[in-house]
């Protein structure tokens, strides 16, 4: 396990962890220890030593650790027991390195310094000011507005990552990205930064582009992107489509953003079917090379983890097949990667039939504990917590839906589905039972519904059902897999259940985008397709009670500066959901008018909708995958 503090649900991110791993500071803190006398006595007034360390290794020789709490006095620091402050002066050391960022701590220990000691600071691994979206106040979350993506171009695949400038939206000036491209190595193949439109306009970075532009050869690796000028949100989210060159439909993917936090453990990778090839895309998102046997697979449920024998070089990315590890195992079983913190949320690929599909695990909480309080809001929050995924028409897609466990303490699973047809009707319902973590269920939707129902969409909704018992903890999760029925195209994606459009409030539900709950409004992102390939969003109103009997949605249609070109209104029943085609609802000439980098802002201040979107094809192939809002 890597030694650092990430993100925190009940504190958010861990600024400290962004300074530390950004690859400029990783440059700089190697710079920092040539520049260092060994052995090195080490001041560690905020306990981030480890995770210094952890995060760039090859440091000098240590001669020890100092602290300033007496409560830290003996407790082990970089597995050495921590030191009194008092005793630096004292220290056989050549040179000491104060594991801070404040600059003011080096002048308060200045006369405790051993004789002939030279002191640096973290002062020295900063990042230019010119990077630096609030330079007074080094590690404010916004100066680290950063993430990762999984870049592709070979192999007949290629990449595109779409987003929108909406920090401008919370007052941002102007707004650049820095980005810096790796390979499957993790050498360093390009570093660049690209200017965003002054308004809330679109954003596009095309890896066919890039790899012209700097004359590359095929790779597979990661983008980091770091947003410098950001307000209001400290995460550069993002879609991704990965697309076969050729246009003929072969493969076609969506997947969301990195989450651009590391975690313990990631789940929902599906077991292949038989004639089915499971890539995990490990890709190491630190200077620090993954030991061997730190990234393990292991089947949900049984807790016999299989390690991966090699060692993954600095940023490097490796395709492990799932196969290797956990021979034999095939759907509707399900996967759990054990990545210590090495990675941001990667990416799966599954190769079938001469297509491939890529989509995302979601990380598996540690932190979570059953909630006894779940099985008693009915009373005021209806039936609560939902997961919301939609029925793509049923003329030509199946849907699967297979509940997924996404924290380590769920043994159980108590589920029912409804089914909704777009205009709010209850179409179906089935108890799915008192689920056991290892369950194998996979509901095809076809054996629930009749022939001919929901044959141009709706949605269903996962919520909990206690008449078996079983626990609850609200972090409901599920993977949705469509298929064509003519083309064998497949697309899949995965999320997770909230309280959705009740004026009342449990915990942090119903979450807002901006502000405390209730969250009863709307602001989704919906990228532009082009003429091979139509963008869609199935928009779902979602209610754990009743609400407004129909939603007052806007379709704001955006060019790529971020003006506002048209609009057009949209209403949803309550329970209901709705298929959105920019196409059909502007025109081809407003779409042209928006360009390449436009895209649809989806705005409603009555209620909260959730959406999944993607592109399709005539050919047959589309993806899926659900939206971002800011």
């Amino acid at each position: 396990m890597l030694d650092i503090r990430t993100f925190d649900q009940r504190q958010g991110g861990n600024v400290l962890y962004k300074a530390l791993a950004h690859p400029l500071a990783v440059e700089a803190v190697t710079a920092l220890y040539a520049r260092l006398a060994p052995p090195v006595a080490v001041f560690d007034p905020d306990g981030i030593a480890a995770a210094l360390f952890a995060l760039n290794p090859g440091h000098p020789a240590l001669e020890g650790v100092y602290v300033q709490d007496v409560r830290e006095i003996g407790s082990p620091r970089v597995g050495m027991a921590a030191r009194p402050l008092t005793a630096l002066r004292e220290a056989a050391a050549g040179s000491v390195l104060v594991a801070s960022f404040d600059p003011r701590i080096a002048a308060r220990i200045a006369p405790m310094l051993p004789p002939g000691a030279e002191m640096a600071t973290l002062d020295a691994a900063r990042l230019p000011d010119r990077l630096l979206t609030l330079p007074r106040r080094y590690l404010d979350r916004l100066n680290f507005a950063t993430n990762h993506a999984f870049f592709r171009d070979a192999e007949g695949l290629s990449t595109r990552l779409v987003t929108a400038n909406y920090w401008a939206g919370y007052g941002a000036g102007p707004v650049r990205l820095w980005l810096r491209l790796f390979d499957a190595d993790g050498t360093p193949l390009a570093t660049w930064e690209q200017p965003v439109p002054e308004g809330a306009g679109g954003i596009a970075i095309d890896s066919r582009e890039v790899r012209r532009r700097f004359n590359l050869p095929p790779f597979t690796g990661q983008l980091f992107l770091h947003a410098v000028g950001a307000a209001g949100h400290d995460v550069v989210k993002y879609a991704l489509d990965t697309f076969a060159t050729g246009g003929n439909g072969a493969s076609l993917s969506c997947t969301h953003d990195a989450n651009a936090w590391p975690a313990d453990r990631y789940a929902g990778v599906p077991a292949p079917r038989p004639d089915e090839r499971v890539i995990l895309w490990v890709q190491n998102s630190h200077a620090a090379p993954i030991p061997a046997g730190a990234i393990a697979l292991d089947r949900i449920g049984a807790e016999h983890p299989v390690s991966l024998p090699q060692e993954i070089g600095p940023y490097a990315s490796v395709a492990l097949d799932v196969a290797s590890l956990l021979p034999g195992l095939h759907w509707p079983a399900q996967i759990e990667l054990r990545a210590g913190r090495h990675v941001v949320r990667p990416r799966y690929e599954v190769v079938h039939d001469g297509r491939t599909r890529i989509a995302h695990p979601n990380v598996e909480r540690a932190d979570l504990a059953p909630d006894p309080a779940i099985p008693a809001l009915s009373n005021l929050l209806g039936r609560g917590f939902l997961l919301p995924f939609p029925v793509l028409p049923r003329r030509r897609f199946t849907t699967i839906v297979q509940p997924t466990p996404m924290a380590t303490t769920q043994a159980t699973l108590p589920l029912r589905l409804d089914v909704f047809d777009a205009d709010g009707t209850p179409a179906a319902e089935r108890f799915l039972g008192c689920l056991p973590r290892d369950h194998e269920l996979a509901l095809d939707l076809d054996d629930l519904l009749e022939p001919g129902k929901l044959a141009e969409g709706g949605h269903a909704e996962l919520v909990y059902d206690f008449r078996d018992g079983g626990e609850a903890d609200g972090w409901m999760h599920a993977l949705i897999r469509a298929e064509d029925r003519h083309s064998g195209h497949r697309s899949e994606t995965s999320f997770g259940a909230h309280i959705y459009n009740t004026p009342m409030t449990y915990k942090d539900e119903p979450q807002s985008y901006s502000g405390p709950p209730p969250g009863l409004s709307t602001r989704l992102f919906l990228k532009l397709g082009d003429a091979t390939r139509r963008s869609f969003a199935h928009l779902i109103y979602a209610a754990s009670a009743p609400w407004h009997p129909r939603s007052a949605t806007t379709l704001l249609l955006h060019d790529s500066a971020g003006a506002v070109i048209a609009e057009r209104p949209l209403e949803i029943a309550c329970s209901g959901s709705a298929m959105v085609w920019p196409h059909l609802v502007f025109g081809e000439a407003l779409l042209a008018q928006a360009g390449a980098e436009g895209y649809v802002l989806i705005r409603d201040t009555t209620c909260r909708l959730f959406g999944y979107h993607g592109l399709m094809e005539e050919a047959g192939g589309f993806s899926l995958d659900h939206m971002f809002g800011f």
